[in-house]
């Protein structure tokens, strides 16, 4: 028959370990839900709440609310209202969703699940209730996986796992203490210990657990990260980086504080125009910039390496002044845009969409190219994309570029010197006024680059209704705006002089971390700025927004820095952890231990050396130890040899134990230590005890050796007093007698 849970007849070991650790696992796996911010507030509000208000309850001691019956009834009656939940209002909350029917069913089987849970917590009353209560809140935790890669988790699980093997060491102590003969603990200092010794127990062996998992998690690589992962991920509707970007739209997304990417550079990239480039958009219509070339180059990558070739350095016109190598952990995004510094030579990452390991993602990856230098990954994958790539920077303001020729080819001019139809005509007048001092093109720019970062403010907060014209609105009449309404007004002023360039999309650096050797983008640093062209030297990046703007250094403390690194190392080492990792960590701990190997054994022979020479020193300036010490060990020898030594730590050892207090020298267990040290040295003697054998009859069976059998006969006498009889050890006598035994003749 189960145990009660509820309320015992008479109070079971463990029982209040029990309903603490049983209560915390249940909250543990709702909060752990709610923490994914998946959920419904509804949900999110109520389902803590009424396991806190069980908590309470409990605690009190209080009899379960439901009955087996009645909490039976709610979960059929639940059954009936799930189609509706599914179809309507779990519908409702996955409409933003890339598979917006299966990440309904999700969301309702988790209302499900919740449902089923606080009523068998509010009906639980015997051992297998509680059994099954750990399971759904298992269950819950293994959702929550489902919804969430965050580095909270982690702590909730491991959170979890402490209370999960309390709960169950807890459950086998009382199942085990069912139906005994046990004595029940009182209030005293008995029922303190064994609560503390438990706890140490329950904590030995989670730390035991996650000692073993972490192992295996690092010798048995993960390969996918799900297909409900991805099939349930949100991409991050950032609209300035879709193929076509409305003036005013940028200014939405840099409300969103949120991270986006991650970019590893190791060091800070010493590069005054750093930019994380996304789009290249040619063509505006007024309103709206975007690109007609549809067409894309696909890039393949290499099949030894995964590497894939973008460009070569032949590619590049302008002089390289820097190379970096990064690696971008890149969260979904309503794009599939590849961001990266500058001129990209080669990428590898996981582009493919399928569900594959990451080695076989690398190899099944490609890229489209399209003639602005804009890289596409074509799968659009909608979960995290991790690569890896190399670029070079080239030389921010040349001096070349000032005497670049204007000769361009019917193509550029066409695509990049490309005006809507209706333009104000005040926006090329205030062009060449801006530019009238200026001789060539690339001063021309700097000049319009200069004006509108010195005589426009930027803002985020642009009120009333859209005008027809926002570039003329933004030139002539507010005179401040945010990213793409600076780089639109210098994009289309160029043209007018007929300078080609066009508007580009991205992200600033972000702030770089020092600690994790990473730079933190957030949707807050996406970014709009002009890329102008002059033969010889290129595509040059100008930014004529205000300087500062999104520049987020000194917003994070210390500790906020150690938690993101933390977060780097949690996405790299643990979401992307792959067979290709494991190589990498193998080859590093390889490496670690070669070269602590290498460092230990040069300390220790300097070491060596140094005692070597001190010694030798010391040897040179005390002349007359070279005898002493020589003379000291052969009379070491002598001593070892004819036993004087052994005696003297036997007689050392006997004052030692025949000084203790009488409390200790009285101690059973030190006869008993005292008559084994006699057997093994009549064992020497060659009279062994058979295990048949009683001390009595042993002792009698030496009856024909007279210098052993009395003192033996004395000696088994007081052992077993002291050792059955209660009575006290006599170690002085004995010590004299097992002497007696040693020194006594052998028989011839």
């Amino acid at each position: 028959m189960a145990s009660s849970i509820t309320a015992p007849a008479s109070p079971l070991p463990a029982e209040r370990f029990f309903r603490t650790a049983l209560f915390f696992l249940v909250l543990t796996s709702v909060v752990t839900l709610v923490a994914t911010g998946k959920l419904d507030p509804l949900t999110t509000i109520a389902a803590p709440a009424l396991v806190l208000y069980k908590g309470i309850r409990w605690w009190q001691g209080r009899a379960a609310e439901f009955q087996q019956k009645l909490a039976t009834r709610l979960v059929l009656v639940y059954l009936f209202f799930l189609p509706v939940d599914l179809l309507f209002f779990s519908r409702s909350l996955a409409g933003e969703t890339q598979n917006p029917g299966l990440y309904a069913a999700l969301l309702a089987a988790v209302h499900f699940l919740l449902f089923v849970m606080i009523v068998r917590l509010y009906s639980v009353a015997t051992d297998r209730d509680a059994v099954f209560l750990s399971m759904l809140a298992f269950a819950g935790v293994l959702v929550s996986a489902v919804f969430t890669v965050d580095t909270s988790f982690l702590v909730f699980f491991l959170v979890f796992l402490l209370f999960a093997v309390a709960a169950f060491v807890g459950l086998e102590i009382r199942r085990g203490a069912a139906g005994a003969v046990f004595p029940v603990f009182g209030a005293g200092q008995g029922e303190s210990k064994f609560y503390k010794a438990l706890a140490l127990a329950v904590l030995s062996l989670s730390l035991g657990a996650v000692a073993v998992g972490s192992v295996l998690f690092f010798v048995f690589p993960r390969f996918s990260a799900g297909y409900f992962a991805r099939s349930g991920s949100q991409a991050s509707l950032m609209s300035g980086f879709t193929d076509d970007v409305e003036l005013g739209k940028i200014g939405e997304i840099k409300k969103d504080n949120s991270v986006v990417m991650r970019i590893q550079t190791s060091e800070r990239v010493q590069y005054p125009l750093l930019r994380w480039r996304g789009i290249a958009l040619t063509t505006f219509d007024g309103r709206r910039w975007y690109t007609n070339d549809a067409v894309h180059q696909v890039k393949t990558p290499d099949a030894s390496t995964g590497w894939i070739t973008l460009a070569t350095r032949a590619d590049m016109e302008g002089r390289p002044a820097a190379q970096v190598r990064f690696l971008a952990l890149v969260q979904p995004m309503a794009s599939d845009a590849v961001f990266a510094p500058a001129q990209v030579f080669e990428l590898r990452g996981n582009f493919a969409s399928e569900e594959i390991a990451f080695a076989e993602a690398v190899r099944h990856s490609y890229l489209g190219v399209d003639s602005t230098g804009s890289i596409f990954n074509q799968s659009r994958n909608m979960a995290q994309i991790r690569y890896e790539g190399v670029s070079l920077l080239p030389v921010a303001r040349p001096p070349e570029a000032r005497s670049a020729s204007t000769n361009y080819t019917p193509e550029m001019r066409r695509t990049y010197l490309q005006l809507p139809q209706h333009l104000d005509p005040r926006i090329p007048e205030l062009a060449r006024n801006i530019s009238a001092t200026a001789n060539n093109p690339f001063d021309k720019a700097v000049a319009m680059e200069n004006y509108l970062r010195t005589n426009f403010g930027y803002t985020l907060n642009l009120t009333g209704r859209r005008p027809a014209d926002p570039l003329a609105h933004f030139l002539f009449e507010t005179k401040s705006g945010h990213c793409e309404y600076f780089a639109s007004s210098m994009a289309v002023m160029l043209r007018t002089l007929g300078i080609p360039s066009r508007e580009v999309n991205g992200f600033l650096p972000g702030e770089y971390n020092d600690v994790g050797g990473d730079y933190i983008v957030r949707a807050s640093d996406a970014h709009s700025w002009v890329e102008a062209y002059f033969p010889g030297s290129g595509w040059l990046v100008f930014d004529p927004t205000p300087g500062g703007i999104g520049d987020s250094a000194g917003m994070f403390s210390r500790v906020a820095l150690y938690l993101d690194w933390f977060q780097l190392a949690w996405n790299e080492w643990i979401i992307n952890y792959d067979l290709s990792h494991q190589t990498e960590l193998a080859r590093n701990v390889g490496q670690v231990t070669t070269d602590w190997k290498r460092k230990w054994k040069r300390q220790l022979h300097q070491l060596e050396d140094k005692g070597m020479d001190r010694l030798s020193a010391w040897q040179r300036s005390h002349g007359l130890l070279r005898f002493v010490l020589p003379v000291l060990l052969l009379w070491s020898l002598v001593l070892l040899q004819l036993g004087w030594l052994r005696k003297f730590m036997r007689w050392m050892i006997l004052i030692w134990e025949t000084n203790r207090p009488p409390g200790q020298r009285d101690n059973p267990q030190l006869a008993a230590r005292l008559y084994r040290e006699l057997l093994n040295l009549l064992d020497k003697r060659g009279c062994s005890r058979k295990d048949t054998q009683t001390p009595q009859e042993f002792a009698a069976s030496l009856s024909t050796q007279p210098s052993l059998a009395s003192a033996v006969q004395e000696f088994t006498d007081l052992y077993q007093r002291a050792r059955f009889g209660g009575a006290p050890c006599e170690a002085f006598r004995l010590r004299v007698l097992l002497e007696a035994v040693r020194s006594a003749p052998r028989p011839s």
